[in-house]
C-alpha cells in the first residue's frame, strides 16, 4: 500500500512537471505546422521532379532498345 502511494505521488509529480514545462505556445505550434507544411510542399515538388526524370529515362531506354533492335546483327568475324 505504501509503495502504491509513493508511485501515485511520483506519477502525479511527473504529470505536473510535464504540465508546467511540456506545453508549447500557440505560436510554437503554428510555426511547427508551417514548417511541416513547407517540408511537405518541398517533398511533393521533389517527387514530381523525380517522376519526370524517371519518365525521361524510360523514354531514353525505350529509344535505345528500339535502335538496338533495328541494327543488323554483325556478321561472323565482324566486330559489333
Amino acid at each position: 500500500m505504501h509503495s502504491g502511494l509513493k508511485m501515485l505521488a511520483l506519477a502525479a509529480a511527473a504529470a505536473a512537471s510535464l504540465g508546467v514545462t511540456g506545453c508549447a505556445s500557440v505560436d510554437d505550434v503554428k510555426h511547427a505546422q508551417a514548417t511541416a507544411d513547407q517540408a511537405l510542399s518541398t517533398a511533393q515538388q521533389a517527387l514530381s521532379t523525380a517522376q519526370a526524370a524517371q519518365q525521361s529515362a524510360d523514354r531514353a531506354n525505350s529509344e535505345i532498345t528500339t535502335i538496338q533492335n533495328q541494327r543488323p546483327a554483325p556478321r561472323p568475324g565482324q566486330r559489333g
